[in-house]
C-alpha cells in the first residue's frame, strides 16, 4: 500500500498530496504571492493551503523521524530509546 497520500484532521479529510507534491505545491503558492499578480480574492485561499500544507509537510516529517529512530535504536541496543527522549 503505497503512502503517496494522506488525510489530515484539520482538513474535513481532503486528501493531500505527498510531501514531495505538497512542497512543489507550497513552492508554487509561494511563486505566486510573491508575482504581485494574486488575485486577491483568492489570497486568502492560498494562505490557509499553505498552512495546510506546511503543517501537513511538518508531521510527515516528524513522522519519518520516529521511524528512522526507531530502527536506528533497534540497531545498536545501546543507545537510548527515542521514545522516552522527549
Amino acid at each position: 500500500m503505497s503512502d503517496d497520500t494522506a488525510t489530515s484532521p484539520g482538513d474535513n479529510g481532503a486528501e493531500l498530496p505527498g510531501y514531495a507534491d505538497s512542497l512543489d505545491e507550497l513552492q508554487s503558492i509561494l511563486a505566486t504571492l510573491e508575482s504581485n499578480t494574486a488575485d486577491v480574492d483568492l489570497l486568502a485561499d492560498r494562505v490557509q493551503r499553505a498552512d495546510l500544507l506546511i503543517r501537513h509537510c511538518r508531521s510527515r516529517l516528524d513522522d519519518a523521524r520516529f521511524r528512522v529512530e526507531q530502527v536506528v535504536s533497534n540497531l545498536d541496543p545501546k543507545s537510548p530509546d527515542p521514545a522516552t527522549d522527549a
